[in-house]
């Protein structure tokens, strides 16, 4: 059951994606883009977005359990760190440039799009070379 449920919030989240335009990198290029012809409709798009967040959080702070039965686990880590500032930036610069972000890039592999394709390999191999710089760097000497 609780397999339904994500494909179904995964579907929603991925419509929502293609109606707003985030799943256009020219748009969201047109949005990051302050100095030239700036687009700012999905300002109201993020708007939109924080504000059922705020709520959706504000509910689920007050309950143990989620509405399917299973245990409810928010976030707890509060601080800012180094790792968190680097990694920060490293999503925005590459938000930047290519237009793209994690949950756009898979509509865009879904849709066949090459670009897609090419961003989530990146992401990918990005994500592969950190665990392999995490374990080095948390191997215990013998």
């Amino acid at each position: 059951m609780n397999i339904i449920f994500s494909l179904l919030a995964g579907f929603l989240f991925g419509m929502g994606l293609i109606v707003s335009g985030m799943s256009d990198p020219a748009k969201v290029l047109g949005f990051l883009d302050l100095a030239g012809k700036w687009d700012p409709s999905l300002a109201l798009v993020m708007a939109g977005a924080i504000a059922v967040g705020v709520g959706a959080f504000a509910i689920a702070r007050r309950r143990q359990v989620t509405w399917l039965g299973f245990p409810m686990l928010l976030p707890v880590a509060r601080h800012i760190d180094s790792r968190l500032v680097i990694g920060s930036a490293l999503f925005g610069v590459g938000w930047g440039l290519a237009g793209i972000c994690p949950g756009p890039a898979l509509v865009l592999v879904g849709a066949g799009l090459p670009k897609g394709v090419v961003f989530v390999a990146a992401m990918l191999a990005g994500m592969g070379v950190f665990e392999v710089i995490e374990r080095l760097a948390n191997r215990k000497p013998h």
